[in-house]
């Protein structure tokens, strides 16, 4: 969750496609140039341990753009293969 959170932030496409699922993940990843990540607050999480294959993480993205101050809040999935963690999907809210 942290590598993809800084890899919004230092606009890394490549790392955000490597990390998501292929299952889910789109073709390609426009990234706004215009979007300041400031913080990553994890709000809570589920599984995810050493020893699971699945996991939640929810947390919220503190940015600034050209509107002002936001907040992206996201309830995410990630699920582990071959060692690898994959983002899934998620539910922002």
């Amino acid at each position: 969750m942290r590598s993809r959170y800084t890899a919004f932030a230092i606009g890394d496409a490549a790392h955000l496609l490597r990390s998501w699922h292929p299952s889910t993940r789109p073709a390609r990843l426009d990234l706004d140039s215009e979007v300041r990540w400031l913080r990553l607050d994890i709000l809570a999480k589920s599984a995810g341990g050493p020893f699971d294959a699945q996991g939640v993480v929810e947390f919220a993205a503190i940015h600034r753009d050209a509107n002002g101050r936001g907040v992206l809040r996201e309830r995410s999935r990630f699920v582990r293969e071959g060692g690898h963690w994959f983002y899934v999907d998620g539910d922002v809210s």
